[in-house]
């Protein structure tokens, strides 16, 4: 059964009709105990706006424990935009502290190479482009073409700690880190439930881990 952790801060009803079309089981919630009590073997983590907000609500909810303990348990993660960016330990975004799964931290893109405006480069990075995989791919990857298009739509750029969590990349004036593994937790900065075939693919692989 798939938990979709609800917390104020995800674009939960296209994540809820991908999965519908796809035919998995799941539960939503916005409270920790309903998702205990679901028996959940797996997690997904939606978020869209701001990682300062995001991390608001997890404690506000109990989520923020929440996550961490079902991942110490060994339970699959997976982060989606906002979600890809809080499970590691800080964001730029309102100085931020989130939640520690993994080592790195959430940059501005301008932080990172303030010479994109002058590449005629937009942010926030809005639409489709096309991934490259990087570091063996990820089983979230199965079945998926390398250099497939998928759709983003964010400001804050992940920069792990250690680069071969890094499955997949994206090209936009800097390389953006689009697809995540480490051990049981996975993430897309991107929107797989916006992102056609390929996206309805890859939460289906997530789903038969």
């Amino acid at each position: 059964m798939v938990g979709i952790i609800d917390f104020n801060a995800g674009n939960i009803t296209s994540l809820e009709r991908a999965l519908k079309y796809l035919h998995i089981p799941y539960v939503t919630s916005k409270k920790p105990e309903e998702l205990s009590a679901a028996d959940c073997d797996r997690f997904m983590f939606p978020g869209d706006g701001d990682d300062a907000y995001a991390m608001s609500q997890l404690k506000a909810s109990g989520y923020d424990d929440f996550v961490r303990k079902q991942v110490a348990d060994g339970r699959l993660l997976f982060g989606i935009c906002v979600g890809s960016q809080i499970i590691f330990e800080h964001s730029e975004e309102g100085n931020t502290e989130c939640l520690g799964l993994v080592k790195g931290n959430i940059r501005h893109f301008h932080s990172i190479n303030p010479e994109l405006k002058k590449q005629n480069l937009k942010v926030p990075h809005i639409g489709w482009n096309n991934i490259s995989f990087e570091n063996g791919g990820s089983p979230l990857l199965n079945g998926i073409k390398d250099d497939t298009d998928v759709y983003f739509v964010h400001s804050y750029v992940i920069c792990p700690t250690d680069n071969t969590v890094v499955k997949a990349s994206a090209d936009y004036g800097i390389k953006v880190p689009a697809v995540i593994q480490s051990g049981n937790i996975f993430a897309t900065q991107f929107h797989p439930e916006k992102s056609g075939i390929a996206g309805l693919k890859l939460l289906e692989n997530f789903c038969k881990l």
